[in-house]
């Protein structure tokens, strides 16, 4: 498995200053119960740390043309009409995905198109699957223009664990499902919000994979 590049320099610190614990520790006491109890919680942090970096590699198998693709593994906790002030200003449907610190949480682009804007929010750090964080957590917005015109806003925001938030996506560059968007530190969501007539592909409490399960299929184009 792949580590993804936002985790290399973390794991290459915290595999140093365990190893010169439990270097420490051996050499102060020895072998013992001591040394194998910390040894033991050391091979389990690291493993964990690096099983939340791993970077799979995907592609949708698909056409995805006209289909709105998981940004982001997890489960799905929101599907609802709201009124996005923020960016959009108008009612649109969200569909909102959690990720926990057993997730990847690489975020891949949930359509094709042109990046038309990218935006970052500074906010609180409250647990990522209330209402709330989608409004007031730390967040960056991305929208996509699909080749049929239509606005997607994806958002990710920053969980009670998350303390950065990384977003590749810029500003007139082309972009694919198949494309990394950003990535969250551990523990977080992402927000899709989609035009109102648009078809729901998943359900309350499912689990979704990014970049392969399609989660709403888009109407009619916006410009005819």
């Amino acid at each position: 498995m792949k580590v993804h590049r936002e985790g290399t320099g973390l794991l290459l610190s915290l595999f140093t200053i365990l190893f010169f614990i439990n270097l420490a520790i051996y050499h102060l006491i020895g072998k013992g119960l001591l040394f194998y109890s910390v040894l033991s919680i050391s091979s389990i942090l690291f493993l964990l740390v690096l099983n939340f970096f791993r970077s799979p590699f995907r592609r949708f198998p698909f056409d995805s043309e006209g289909l709105v693709i998981a940004p982001a593994d997890g489960t799905i906790v929101a599907i609802e009409e709201v009124m996005e002030n923020e960016i959009l200003h108008e009612k649109r449907l969200q569909i909102s995905i959690f990720m926990s610190v057993f997730n990847v949480h690489a975020n891949w682009f949930p359509v094709n198109g042109t990046v038309k804007h990218v935006s970052h929010n500074s906010g609180r750090f409250m647990a990522a699957y209330l209402p709330k964080s989608s409004t007031e957590n730390e967040r960056s917005a991305v929208i996509i223009t699909t080749r049929s015109g239509i606005d997607i806003l994806a958002r990710q925001i920053a969980g009670a664990m998350a303390r950065r938030i990384v977003t590749y996506a810029k500003v007139g560059e082309k972009c694919h499902v198949d494309e990394q968007m950003g990535f969250i530190k551990f523990g977080s969501r992402v927000d899709v919000y989609l035009p109102v007539d648009t078809e729901v592909l998943v359900e309350m409490d499912q689990k979704v994979t990014g970049n392969q399960t399609p989660i709403a299929r888009l109407g009619k184009c916006k410009y005819q």
